[in-house]
C-alpha cells in the first residue's frame, strides 16, 4: 500500500477536487499530488495554510490542525468551512490561537488539546499522552510525546506537556508530531503513513535530527513544517537512500 504512482504539480484543495481525481486511482493508497487513498476508497487530502497550521479533509470531514490567525502571513480563518474537529498540540502562540479556534467553530466542532491549552480557553476534550480516543466509526486519535531532549532546549517543551497526534482515518495513518526533539518515543510509533515533522532550531528539530526521526519509524511519507529559515531541502539529502518520500511544502 502507498506506492507512489504519479508525481501531479498541483495541491488539491476540497473533496471535489478529490473525487475529480478519482479515474486516476485504482488501488489502495495510491497518490495523486497530495490526496491519499483509504482502504475503503475514500480520500485524504491537506491544505497547507503555514508554519505548524494546515487542515485535512477526508470523506465529509473538516480538521484543522494549530490554527493561528496573526502569525505571518496572517489567515482569516472566517474564509474556512467550520471545523468538525480542530487539534491543538500546545500552548504557544504559533500554535494556540482562541481567536482562530473561535472563528472555525460550528455547533457540532470537537476542539481536542492538551491539559494546559483546555484550561486557557475553557472548553475542549483534554488528551494526555497515551490517551486514545475514538471520534467516528471510521477516525480514532492517540495523542503521544512531544518534547525537548537537548540539554539547555527542555525548558521550551517539557517531557509530558504537550501532545502529538497520531490520527487513523480509515487505515491512512498521519502522525503530527507537534513541536519535539527525535525523542526515544518515535520508536514506538507502527504503520505512519503520513508524517508532518517540525525541523527548526532551537525549538524543535535540526535536519538531522529529523532524518533520525524518520528512519525511527519509517513512515511512508514525511511533510517537514515548522521549519522557518531551516535549509530544509537537506532533509531530502539525507533521507535519499530510504524509501521515505519527503515532500517540501511552504510551511515556514
Amino acid at each position: 500500500m502507498f506506492n507512489k504512482i504519479l508525481t501531479v504539480a498541483l495541491t488539491i484543495l476540497t473533496c471535489a477536487s478529490c473525487s475529480a481525481q478519482k479515474a486516476n486511482q485504482s488501488q489502495a493508497g495510491e497518490i495523486v499530488g497530495d490526496v491519499y487513498k483509504t482502504q475503503s476508497g475514500k480520500y485524504v487530502s491537506f491544505t497547507f495554510i503555514k508554519h505548524a497550521s494546515f487542515e485535512i479533509k477526508y470523506d465529509d470531514v473538516s480538521i484543522q490542525v494549530d490554527p493561528v490567525t496573526k502569525l505571518p502571513p496572517e489567515t482569516d480563518y472566517r474564509d474556512f468551512e467550520k471545523a468538525d474537529f480542530i487539534f491543538v498540540t500546545h500552548e504557544h502562540f504559533d500554535h494556540f490561537d482562541k481567536d482562530a479556534i473561535a472563528a472555525l467553530t460550528g455547533d457540532n466542532t470537537r476542539v481536542i488539546l492538551n491539559q494546559r491549552c483546555a484550561d486557557m480557553l475553557g472548553h475542549g476534550t483534554a488528551m494526555k499522552n497515551g490517551d486514545k480516543l475514538k471520534l467516528r466509526d471510521d477516525i480514532t486519535v492517540e495523542a503521544v510525546p512531544a518534547y525537548n531532549i537537548t540539554a539547555d532546549r527542555t525548558q521550551f517543551h517539557p517531557k509530558g506537556r504537550d501532545n502529538g497526534y497520531v490520527l487513523n482515518l480509515d487505515g491512512v495513518r498521519i502522525f503530527i508530531a507537534g513541536d519535539t526533539e527525535d525523542i526515544p518515543e518515535m520508536a514506538n510509533l507502527k504503520d505512519i503513513d503520513i508524517a508532518f515533522l517540525p525541523c527548526n532550531q532551537p525549538y524543535t528539530m535540526t535536519p538531522q535530527q529529523l532524518s533520525k526521526a524518520a528512519r525511527m519509524f519509517q513512515p511512508k511519507v514525511v511533510y517537514p513544517y515548522h521549519y522557518s529559515d531551516t535549509p530544509i531541502y537537506e532533509v531530502e539529502k539525507l533521507l535519499k537512500d530510504t524509501k521515505i518520500n519527503v515532500v517540501i511544502k511552504n510551511m515556514k
